[in-house]
């Protein structure tokens, strides 16, 4: 495990060595000495954060990063050492509770990824030792060890695959929890090792492996191995990805397999591809600390003129040492600069009330129970799963209103991952299923007769022929009477059919809804029953395997005829340039037509072998297979010169299911003004139609191509390929003067649209160093490209790639607010690294769900999780900071007033109590309420209005003008409040007696005009009114007036000194101080009130302009529909 940090932290190690050698059972080869096994790392996985002994200093040191924390800290820390006018509880009590609660969340959350990893760390694994099998932990597996792994379980490190239960030496692995992929693929054995299927034989295995450092791309692989036997020279064999099962993947349909571990621990794939969890912090987190600075500065102002003046005022010896209190010998002593210094901090500690610490409390417990209305909300219940959201982040409550950039996984998020065949077209013919039946679209009807006897215009044998064609054309195997996890199991025979690719699934399913069923292999021979209810044999020959550049597979088959065909299916660009005979203008026409509908298309063709022309294409494979360099491209060039010449037959229309309003879902973010990425690890083909389907690009967009086959078109360097390519699509999509930045909030104009599509391995070349090290002309060149379209498809992803494209975004210029969402273990990491995580709780396990900031049952419900409940968080949250500043602002500035009056000695105008209570009990529930229920516009308003997302983009309500705003407000209410009561005092002889009001009357005059005014503005500001609005704000006041009385009305023993005795009741019973406080009341709202009333207009126009817009479509009769979801509705109707 140290080793394995070292690694970590000192990344130069790996680019020293190249590669590492592996012991198979760490057994010496022949002809050494002196045999020193190497160390790597152990199989330990640490996902958590924290440790016993670090978890208290790391903690604090985290939290008092916070401006806010590390300020009140240094209050604190100045009331316990300085003198000064209020006591250090008020500081200290609010702080440490904040501090406490936090440290018990956090450390909660690591304790359960401790148990999470302990649970993975203290699996059991069986281990081959000295000839049987060995029951070990997980944690404990070393690199050349030999694990032994059963159906359905789980591989615990990377392995190489070295014999199979299966006797044609392969396995069959899930990877959904690695790249969303939940199809089956298939993994294959070395032919020199396969043989060793026993404990004892494969322990006798003397074998090394070769092998590159731990690199975290999921589909590249590169090794040999090296078997000796006996004293002869060792026989080297190839490795690739087909050899390598992953950390994480599952073996399916086989027994057991033998492996030898290679990476373990953090240096396994799965590991390497896990981003750290870090902490996020929200724009309007951001928001406040600089708010927060700049109240720090009108607060060291305000010390700073205090001090200034008290010295000035103490200048004269008349005012520096009156008659009344004379100096003691200590204090004409002191140092005078000390005493400057401990005035200054009094006066600090007098007005730090500017910043109180209950901002903080009340915005946390404002997103902790805001969280709670997300979770309670039925419209985002799933009734098949039995499950609603989830809030894994309260702290992110308000960015969910800022989101800028979607990056959504495709299979799972967008998909249903269920691939249905649709259609196919038979020379030319269309044939498409309805119900149970069959009908010829293009000819004559035969829904009547029965499905086995269906013979349209194309004609018996050459629907025989593509029947033929989709059952042999595929690496589809039959699994009999089980299940296999995200496969659909055949109805009427017990059977499923499992395969690496889904559409060639439905590929069969199809073939057998027209009457061809594909019964699997034996012994190398396909067999299926043709419509006739025979079976038909045929000899697998070769597998000509998919890959992304050619994208096309075939297969060479031989009849029992002795007659050999090839059959071969692809996408239509790639096998139309193949052909040489066919109804190609009819085939395409259909091709075209099922794009356009969204279904995935496949054209299939094939042709007749001789003997002697396949024992030539046969040569060539096996010279190609035995390559060690080069090997894909050799594969790739005999693949080529073999596939020529074809017969085409015709065509297939697969689809594969949208989720449940995905495209609707998809159309709202881009109307919000959201710009959706697709971040997917599948095929381009498959991630293309999806696309198409769920309407993020559409037919009148031009699609732009970064990918491995675009850059190999251009005959330089991969480097000068990849420059140049970019250089030509920046000039296509920049040629267009009418596009601009305004295009980002998806703006559909006139103008032309441009989506571009990037391949995993582009994005690889991008991202790699040029020779002087740097990256950033390219990465500058691709976002410039991207910010130009209106979307863009990322493919064949690896995990880390979807993390590195999010952070290439959200670092740009302009920092945008970025949210990923995905369901698989492979979405995790960009999931960590964008500002917002989704999980979906899917099939494919709850890896993302449980490292997101939130989860939700379907990608439907992103719609209103961002559009109702983020638009209202932040308008909630964002209303809740500005009215904290603005009445403490209120609070304060009366406070430094009153020094000009009293000579500048650090006298407080309030009592202590009600310094303390001010933002405690007096003014902090009817703002958390405003923060938790407070609705501006109605949720089925902002549901249908998706453009009303916008009006809050770029964090709109916390910019300096409505933050000027707001401090304007709380700057001439305080003066009203001060001068007001000031000069309306001016003859001080008030009571009927006589008797003369004090400071302290003075003080509370102030201070009751404060309370009323501050939750009167906040009446002024409520829209939404429930029961529970009304209790707090009035309960508030009441609770204020009634606490005074009481408070002023008894003698407390506890008390030294009762400044307060009877001055609440007493200033009462004036007129003049019932005059003075309405009529200060009523001058401290008009501004806000003339403010409200001039926007009335324009607001009301704007909403009336929306209705009558949706009225012909929705039937929307009323502005204000109650709110169903939310617990406000079991409150009240509001007014």
């Amino acid at each position: 495990m140290f080793r394995c940090g070292i690694n970590r932290w000192c990344a130069g190690e790996e680019k020293r060595v190249d590669s590492r050698t592996v012991y198979v059972g760490h057994h010496p080869t022949p002809g050494i000495e002196t045999f020193l096994p190497p160390s790597f790392c152990d199989n330990r996985i640490v996902s958590s954060k924290y440790t016993y002994w670090n978890f208290i200093p790391k903690n604090l040191f985290e939290q008092f990063r916070r401006i806010a924390n590390f300020y009140f800290l240094i209050i604190f820390l100045v009331q316990v050492i300085v003198d000064t006018p209020t006591s250090p509880v008020t500081s200290g009590l609010p702080l440490f509770f904040v501090i406490i609660v936090t440290a018990i969340k956090q450390g909660y959350e690591d304790w359960l990824r401790h148990k999470a990893d302990n649970s993975v760390n203290k699996s059991p694994v069986y281990v081959v030792n000295q000839g049987r099998i060995v029951e070990r932990q997980s944690e404990k597996i070393q690199v050349g060890d030999i694990v032994c792994v059963r159906e359905d379980e789980t591989f615990p490190c990377d392995l190489i695959l070295l014999s199979s239960s299966r006797d044609d030496g392969t396995c069959y692995v899930t990877t959904a929890s690695l790249d969303g992929e939940s199809s089956q693929k298939t993994y294959f054995t070395v032919p020199d090792t396969s043989a060793f299927r026993t404990d004892r034989e494969v322990d006798s295995l003397n074998a090394t492996i070769e092998c590159e450092q731990p690199q975290p791309d999921l589909y590249k692989f590169v090794g040999r191995v090296n078997v000796f036997c006996d004293k002869q020279e060792p026989t080297a064999r190839s490795l690739g990805p087909e050899n390598l099962l992953l950390r994480g993947a599952t073996l399916k349909n086989t027994d057991k397999i033998y492996g030898v571990s290679i990476y373990t621990g953090m240096e396994t794939k799965m590991a390497l591809n896990y981003q750290g969890k870090s902490q996020k912090r929200s724009v309007v987190e951001k928001s406040i600390n600089v708010f927060l600075i700049v109240y720090l500065c009108i607060l060291v102002s305000k010390s700073l003129v205090g001090t200034t003046l008290k010295y000035v005022w103490q200048s004269d010896s008349r005012n520096d040492e009156p008659w009344y209190s004379a100096k003691t010998g200590k204090e004409k002593n002191a140092n005078k600069l000390l005493k400057m210094f401990t005035d200054f901090l009094s006066y600090m500690v007098l007005f730090n009330f500017i910043i109180p610490v209950s901002m903080y409390v009340t915005v946390e417990m404002q997103k902790f129970l805001g969280s709670y209305f997300i979770t309670w909300d039925k419209d985002m219940y799933d009734d098949h799963l039995g499950e609603g959201a989830l809030v894994n982040t309260s702290d992110l409550n308000e960015e969910l209103g800022q989101i800028q950039y979607v990056f959504t996984d495709k299979t799972g998020t967008l998909t249903e991952n269920n691939m249905e065949f649709i259609e196919c077209c038979i020379d030319g013919f269309k044939y498409k299923n309805v119900g149970i039946d069959l009908c010829v679209v293009d000819g004559i009807s035969t829904n009547d007769g029965p499905r086995s006897r269906v013979c349209g215009m194309a004609g018996k044998e050459k629907e025989e022929l593509f029947l033929r064609a989709l059952c042999l054309c595929h690496t589809v195997q039959v699994k009999e009477d089980d299940k296999v996890d995200g496969l659909i199991k055949q109805q009427g025979c017990q059977c499923t059919y499992i395969s690496s690719s889904p559409d060639e699934v439905a590929l069969v399913q199809g073939a057998k809804k027209l009457g061809f069923t594909f019964q699997g292999v034996e012994n190398n021979r396909m067999k299926i029953q043709n419509r006739d209810s025979e079976i038909e044999m045929y000899e697998l020959l070769q597998v000509l395997s998919f890959d992304p550049v050619r994208r096309r597979m075939s297969v060479i088959v031989k009849e029992s005829s002795g007659k050999i065909f090839l059959y071969c299916k692809g996408a239509d660009s790639s096998i139309f340039p193949k052909v040489k005979a066919g109804k190609q203008d009819e085939i395409k026409l259909h091709v075209e037509r099922s794009a356009v509908d969204g279904l995935r298309t496949l054209c299939v063709a094939y042709k007749e072998l001789t003997q002697d022309e396949y024992d030539q294409i046969s040569a060539q494979l096996h010279e190609a297979k035995m390559a060690l360099k080069d090997r894909d491209k050799k594969l790739a060039d005999v693949y080529d010169d073999i596939e020529i010449d074809l017969h085409l037959i015709g065509a297939t229309a697969v689809e594969d299911k949208l989720q449940d309003q995905a495209a609707e879902t998809v159309e709202a973010l881009h109307s919000a003004g959201m710009s959706v990425w697709v971040l997917t690890g599948d095929k381009m083909e498959t991630a293309l139609a999806t696309c198409f389907a769920c309407r993020l690009f559409h037919t009148n967009m031009k699609l732009l191509e970064l990918t491995t086959k675009n850059i190999q078109e251009f005959k330089a360097r991969n480097e000068a390929k990849v420059h140049e390519l970019l250089l030509e699509l920046h000039k296509v999509v920049v040629q267009d003067k009418r596009c601009s930045s305004l295009s980002l909030l998806r703006s559909w104009s006139a103008t032309q649209e441009y989506g571009l599509i990037i391949d995993g391995a582009a994005l690889s070349l991008i991202m790699k160093p040029t020779q002087d090290g740097s990256t950033s002309n390219y990465k500058n060149l691709l976002l410039q490209i991207c910010h130009r379209c209106t979307a863009v498809l990322c493919c064949r992803m690896a995990p880390l790639q979807k993390a590195q494209i999010v952070k290439m975004v959200k670092n740009t210029k302009d920092h945008p607010i970025t949210l990923a969402i995905g369901d698989g273990a492979n979405d995790v990491s960009m999931v960590l690294e964008a500002h917002v995580g989704i999980g979906l709780k899917g099939k494919e396990g709850r890896q993302a769900a449980r490292n997101s900031d939130y989860a939700i049952p379907k990608f439907k419900h992103l719609q209103k999780l961002l559009l109702a409940h983020g638009h209202l968080y932040y308008i909630r949250i964002a209303h809740l900071v500005q009215y904290f500043f603005y009445k403490n602002l209120c609070f304060i500035l009366p406070q430094f007033l009153y020094q000009f009056f009293c000579g500048y000695s650090q006298q407080p105008l309030y009592d202590a109590t009600y310094l303390t209570f001010y933002n405690i009990c007096f003014t902090s529930l009817p703002i958390l309420l405003y923060g938790l229920l407070e609705q501006h516009i109605s949720i089925e308003i902002l549901k249908k209005d998706p453009s009303l997302y916008r009006n809050i983009a770029n964090n709109a309500l916390l910019q300096w003008k409505p933050f000027l705003y707001w401090t304007f407000l709380g700057l001439f209410n305080g003066l009203v409040f001060f001068f007001g009561a000031y000069f309306l005092y001016d003859n001080s002889t008030l009571a009927e007696t006589g008797q003369v009001y004090g400071n302290w009357t003075f003080g509370t005059i102030v201070f009751t005009v404060l309370v009323f005014t501050v939750n009167l503005k906040l009446v002024l500001d409520t829209r939404y009114w429930t029961w529970v609005n009304h209790f707090v704000i009035w309960g508030s006041l009441a609770f204020f007036v009634v606490f005074s009385f009481f408070w002023g009305g008894i003698k407390w023993p506890f008390l030294t000194q009762q400044r307060m005795y009877f001055v609440f009741a007493q200033m009462l019973t004036s007129v003049s101080a019932w005059l003075t406080i309405i009529l200060l009341i009523t001058v401290s709202l008009v501004p806000d009130v003339v403010v409200k009333l001039l926007n009335k207009p324009l607001e009301k126009g704007r909403l009336q302009k929306y209705l009558v817009y949706n009225k012909a479509a929705d039937s929307v009769s009323t502005p204000r529909s109650p709110v169903e979801p939310l617990l406000a509705r079991s409150f009240s109707v509001e007014s």
